[in-house]
């Protein structure tokens, strides 16, 4: 395990899902500033993530076949940018192709980024789930960098929220620079462990992949609907503090990060289908437990244990999609990462026409049932572990 290079991509990971985080995070304040509708606050949702769900699994492609280290930092940089305009924009448009431009630097991020941190990983769990977690810790800072930055009206100081990309590329290109001459010396090595790897890796198992994807897309549309309307819920239906609402938001994702770490220590004790299923059936009380809760405090302890519960799988599925297409790791990550969890962005716009015509209430319901089908596909799945010892030499 590189533990070096395992700490630098992490703390990427944090920057870049820093602000995957302060786009529903600034929902709220575009809401009391602009006089946002629940579809308006949808279709921003669609912004971030309608994008990237077709771009993302085109860069893992892209990844697959000519890695380039560059698009890490040129991922969360360009994701930075897309959130500073939004803040400034005045109009919706303007807005909503500013978020877009965000789920780009998203899209562009994740598919190197995970192929470089399981190669420094290696095959352990929990190396994995610290790449993940250091992108769920960086988005539950994003509700109180968001309140801090532009709480009180004062959406035209988001400029200040392109401080920790520029922070993190600063660091990016420090770090690389001392690893140039090594990886000049390591090129013909890699491209012969490539040759090698063509070998001797199997197949890809693409019935299995699909399964898996279907799965997590019903693990998406509950994600995105609750990151995005979990505020909203608190401080309108339950009628709780702005304070309250953005608690509740950051529950939710630190919640998630101690769930990716238990996670990858459960995956390397009991394997990474125990952990996938176990998520899946803890989960369902939860979301449960938040669609009945009646005040702000109970519905901050659902939300927290729903946090917990949604992310044990994270590390694992992550690593079970590139076992199951390990010719195509990038690509792998691209989908999983990319266009299934963006599916509860592409329909987020329904789910906010519901919540306008019905409220919150049957919105949280329907999810509720969305993830019991989830949970069925996550029954089903198998486990796959294949030998990339090759392949991981030349990402590395």
């Amino acid at each position: 395990m590189n533990t070096r290079r395992l700490g630098l991509l992490t703390g990427t990971h944090a920057v870049n899902d820093l602000y995957q985080g302060l786009v529903p995070a600034l929902l709220p304040f575009m809401v009391l500033e602009r006089g946002y509708s629940y579809t308006a606050v949808s279709g921003l949702m669609l912004a971030a993530t309608g994008l990237s769900s077709v771009v993302q699994p085109l860069f893992g492609l892209y990844a697959d076949r000519h890695p380039r280290a560059w698009l890490v930092p040129v991922g969360f940089l360009v994701a930075a940018l897309g959130v500073v305009l939004a803040g400034l924009s005045q109009s919706y448009l303007l807005t909503w192709i500013a978020v877009a431009l965000c789920g780009l630097g998203i899209a562009a991020y994740h598919p190197p980024a995970t192929v470089a941190a399981r190669a420094a990983g290696g095959a352990s769990q929990k190396a994995m789930s610290v790449f993940s977690v250091g992108g769920t810790i960086g988005a539950s800072f994003a509700p109180v960098l968001a309140a801090t930055v532009v709480g009180g009206g004062s959406l035209s100081r988001s400029y200040l929220l392109g401080i920790p990309a520029v922070a993190m590329g600063v660091v990016w290109v420090a770090a690389n620079a001392r690893r140039s001459a090594a990886a000049h010396h390591a090129a013909t090595a890699a491209r012969a462990a490539q040759a090698r790897a063509a070998v001797l890796k199997p197949h890809n198992d693409w019935r299995a992949f699909s399964l898996l994807v279907a799965t997590i897309v019903g693990w998406s549309i509950p994600y995105v609907t609750v990151l995005s309307m979990l505020s909203l819920r608190i401080t309108r239906d339950l009628h709780g503090s702005t304070f309250q609402g953005a608690a509740a938001l950051t529950a939710f994702t630190a919640a998630g990060a101690v769930g990716t770490l238990a996670g990858g220590w459960l995956g390397d004790r009991i394997g990474r289908m125990g952990t996938i299923r176990c998520g899946y059936l803890l989960a369902l009380p939860a979301m449960a437990g938040l669609v009945l809760a009646s005040t702000p405090g109970a519905a901050l302890a659902c939300t927290a244990w729903l946090g917990m519960s949604m992310f044990l799988p994270f590390a694992a599925q992550v690593t079970l999609a590139q076992d199951y297409l390990p010719r195509n790791p990038a690509t792998a990550s691209g989908i999983t990462l990319g266009l299934a969890l963006s599916v509860g962005g592409l329909v987020s716009p329904l789910f906010g026409l519901l919540s306008d015509a019905r409220g919150l209430g049957v919105t949280l319901t329907v999810v509720l049932c969305v993830l019991c089908v989830a949970t069925v596909l996550a029954l089903r799945l198998r486990n796959r572990t294949v030998q990339v010892m090759a392949g991981e030499a030349a990402a590395a």
